[in-house]
């Protein structure tokens, strides 16, 4: 009995081990007390209220753009690749979690033999029938295996993060897609009611000169600002044409029409927008989680290549029946067992463990840069989506003035003409003046909205389902 203990002992002994290598810490990294471009209140405190805690379909309120990321979400290709890689992934955590498990195999093998006679021998038959169960156990003593089961679950882990952030692109790729239909939307607005204007004028300009009030001059100078506003029409045509392509793409269907909601500059959206704490950013963003779950794999294959400066220790069993005859296969003495166990210690390798050993630790070392250096970019990121949707913002509103002060002036003009107070060489340049403000008042709102959009994926929103 007490031998059997001891054994026993001896096995919890040996399974346990120990695991070389070592245990992850996250590395302490640079965090700012604010973002750079990010608007604070009067107690210069950044508040823990972040735009990029909000779900997607909080940020962006159009229904129609809802929908689409909704069908994006299901149907996008790179979507489900990102999910097929994590299937991947949990394969091959469940392959490497296996080994530290003992294989076990059973078989039955019958023989059946006849040697005729020699000189020597007389002729006989011989048979023989075997059932047995082997098992061999590789002992994860210095926590090789446990040590390779940690990085798999940590590339697991980056692979879900990884699809996470493909998510979070998506969902932001979506939202500037569909800003830029509808801004082209917009623009063709302004160029067809600009065209159905500048006809009329025309023809008024027309009926002056047949009556002899002005010149062919001012039918001319009439007849190119009709003409400007008509050769924008087909291109704008096209570039929404093959904007709804895009889109269509996104969502994983064929090319074709797409829904319009909102107008671009009914589309709500807050002037100011909170940033939330910095630090709060490295648990926000897939990205980074992403980095870190790649430091842990690496840093659990140091043990991994370590491991291999300590011995192997194995352990076989073999158990089973083996009779000449079928009907006393399982009776009599029929039994038969075995029990084994081996250590192999490296005695030489020509330095192949020592490279392996260097080759984890600088694979471990660069992963862990790149965690640092993608911390460092995100911040980056944050603080460049701040300050650009503020400064969007404050050209809007400057270009919005522009659009209302052009627009008076080439009403103005165009009273003076009539009135025979200008010619119509004012009319021309306030019309053309006019019609860019409002093209490009129309390109700064798309502007701000593509700016949330980017200020929203930066601090981490869109993947939160």
């Amino acid at each position: 009995m007490t031998t059997k203990l001891t054994a026993l002992l001896l096995l919890v002994l040996l399974t346990a081990g120990c695991t070389v290598g070592p245990n992850y810490k996250r590395p302490s990294v640079d965090v700012p007390g604010t973002y750079r471009g990010a608007t604070l209140p009067d107690a210069a405190q950044p508040a823990a209220e972040s735009l990029g805690d909000q779900k997607w379909w909080e940020v962006f309120q159009d229904q129609q753009l809802q929908g689409l990321i909704r069908t994006a979400l299901q149907q996008n290709y790179d979507v489900r690749i990102a999910a097929t890689r994590i299937l991947e992934a949990q394969a091959q955590a469940g392959i490497t979690r296996s080994d530290q498990f003992p294989a076990v195999g059973g078989g039955v093998q019958a023989v059946n033999e006849r040697y005729e006679e020699t000189k020597t021998y007389r002729a006989y038959d011989t048979s023989a029938t075997r059932v047995g169960l082997a098992l061999a156990w590789d002992l994860d003593f210095w926590g090789k295996y446990r040590r390779a089961s940690e990085a798999a679950r940590a590339n697991l882990l980056a692979t879900e993060w990884a699809r996470q952030a493909v998510v979070s692109t998506l969902v932001s790729d979506v939202a500037t897609a569909y800003f830029q239909l509808r801004a082209l939307d917009l623009q063709l607005e302004i160029s067809r009611r600009t065209l159905a204007s500048r006809q009329n004028s025309l023809q008024l300009t027309q009926k002056l000169a047949n009556g002899g009030a002005t010149s062919m001059l001012d039918v001319r100078q009439a007849e190119q600002l009709v003409f400007t506003a008509a050769e924008t029409i087909p291109d704008l045509e096209r570039r929404i044409e093959q904007q709804e392509n895009f889109l269509s793409t996104l969502l994983g269907n064929n090319p074709g029409p797409i829904a319009r909601g909102t107008k671009l500059t009914e589309q709500p959206h807050e002037p100011e927008i909170p940033a939330g704490l910095p630090s709060s950013l490295l648990e926000r963003r897939s990205d980074i989680r992403e980095a870190e779950a790649q430091l842990i794999a690496a840093n659990a294959q140091i043990g991994v290549a370590k491991a291999a400066y300590f011995p192997d220790i194995s352990l076989t069993a073999t158990a089973g029946f083996q009779s000449s005859a079928l009907t006393s296969l399982f009776t009599g003495p029929a039994g038969m067992w075995n029990f084994g166990g081996s250590l192999v210690q490296p005695m030489f390798a020509g330095g192949k463990i020592r490279s392996g050993v260097k080759f984890s630790e600088a694979r471990q070392q660069e992963a862990l840069l790149t965690y640092r250096q993608t911390i460092q970019q995100a911040f980056r990121g944050v603080s460049d989506a701040l300050v650009g949707y503020r400064k969007d913002r404050e050209f809007r509103e400057q270009q919005q003035q522009l659009a209302l002060s052009a627009q008076d002036a080439a009403h103005l003009s165009e009273v003076r003409y009539r009135g025979g107070a200008a010619g119509y060489l004012e009319v021309l340049t306030n019309e053309t003046n006019y019609f860019a403000a409002e093209q490009g008042l129309a390109q700064a709102q798309l502007n701000e909205l593509v700016g949330l959009v980017r200020v929203y994926r930066s601090l981490g929103g869109g993947w939160q389902q």
